[in-house]
């Protein structure tokens, strides 16, 4: 009876020694890094380059004691860019502008905003995914970003689709851990690049943003994106990071740090679509009008078109050939925007033979193009369409046009 009662005493103790001596002492052995790694996802801003939001990590580490603070908290981004540099947009445009990693304290620290209230400022959200890594693996992230902040590794050739600020710190985390990691999609299947940037330019009704970058990007941004491609946009970095599965959960808690402000709704309504329309529609009544004031306006517009046209055809061509956006290759808007008509500007008054031959070319062409708009390779933006009919309007009338008519100045 007795070395029952001691047996029954000891197995209790023996198993309080396992759970409290034993299980601590292992999960020490696996982490002891003293840090806490996390994914930053901002909402977008009112800005044209914050439209698509942003992504950070933020690095605690308690090892590395300071005199000012008890722990190091600091946020690492990537996709930054300087303007003091003279030949700024010249590279810009060309696809050569140095982007580089820029490292903040989470928190105001002196001259340092911090890069919480920097967003507080503007009405913009933080969402934290803390990530759930081992010691090694956190060690080894921290490591490689305090590497990339070196003077000598900091720049680097930005990609807003390949290589901007979200997919830099999806590669560090997921280059880091040793879990086998399979993503979940996070937009439908079948989703391209153009109709992933358009649902973020709809919904902060930037139209005319979204005009001008449907002008640039060609056909290549029609691909249909892979998951790991469609991780270029924050949203999407963390909702694949919430849904992936992998040998263990890959986010420990999800928080909202600084609540996003209600979007603005706009009133401003002179988007491209109406603006287009309302300037075909007064083109074609004083195309009506005989009255000589009417036919000098028509012979002014028609110089101005064509040029402006052919300026745009010749643009695409530079971004195609002459840049480093391997998105602007390929673009069908020069089925429209020919380079040509930059200088058949000056002739829009010629009565020689040649030029009504060039604009009744152009007329049926692009006639032709509307019938096929809707089935191109490329998706064209439709507050195109009348621009494409004024372009048939007053290639038709400058191709039909009797020649004392041309002498008027019609």
């Amino acid at each position: 009876m007795r070395n029952r009662k001691l047996h029954n005493f000891l197995i209790p103790y023996f198993l309080f020694l396992i759970s409290y001596l034993g299980i601590p002492n292992i999960a020490i052995a696996q982490d002891s890094s003293h840090i806490r790694i996390s994914l930053l996802t901002c909402t977008p801003g009112e800005e044209l380059y914050s439209t698509f939001g942003h992504s950070a990590i933020r690095i605690i580490d308690s090892s590395r004691l300071r005199s000012t603070d008890p722990l190091m908290d600091v946020v690492f981004s990537y996709g930054n860019f300087e303007f003091t540099d003279n030949s700024f947009y010249l590279k810009f445009i060309r696809g050569k502008l140095p982007y580089f990693v820029d490292c903040q304290s989470f928190y105001p620290d002196g001259d340092d905003p911090g890069f919480e209230s920097e967003y507080q400022n503007t009405n913009r959200g933080i969402t934290e995914q803390v990530l759930n890594l081992d010691g090694a693996e956190k060690i080894n992230i921290e490591k490689a970003l305090f590497e990339n902040i070196k003077p000598e590794n900091r720049y680097y050739k930005y990609d807003f689709f390949f290589d901007n600020c979200t997919t830099r710190n999806r590669d560090i985390i997921i280059n880091n851990d040793t879990a086998r990691i399979i993503f979940i999609p996070a937009m439908p299947a079948g989703t391209t690049f153009r109709q992933a940037i358009h649902l973020y330019l709809d919904r902060n009704d930037k139209d005319w943003c979204k005009l001008g970058i449907d002008l640039l990007l060609g056909k290549p941004c029609d691909d249909v994106m892979t998951t790991a491609q469609s991780q270029f946009l924050p949203d999407n970095l963390m909702m694949t990071f919430d849904s992936c599965k992998s040998s263990r959960k890959l986010v420990l808690t999800k928080t909202e740090l600084c609540p996003s402000a209600k979007q603005k709704t706009s009133f401003f309504i002179f988007s491209p679509t109406l603006v287009f329309w309302l300037l075909l529609l007064i083109v074609v009544v004083f195309s009506f009008n005989p009255a000589p004031f009417a036919r000098n306006f028509l012979l002014s517009f028609d110089g101005l078109l064509f040029f402006s046209v052919g300026f745009f055809g010749i643009l695409f061509i530079f971004m195609w050939i002459c840049t480093d956006h391997s998105l602007c290759k390929d673009n069908y808007n020069l089925l429209w925007a020919w380079p040509t008509h930059f200088i058949i500007a000056f002739f829009v008054s010629s009565k020689k033979n040649f030029v009504k031959k060039y604009f009744g070319f152009t007329a049926i062409f692009l006639a032709l193009l509307l019938l096929i708009w809707f089935f191109l390779p490329q998706q064209m933006n439709n507050a195109l369409l009348p621009i494409v009919l004024l372009l048939i309007y007053r290639s038709t009338a400058r191709c039909i046009m009797p020649t004392n008519t041309l002498n008027n100045a019609a």
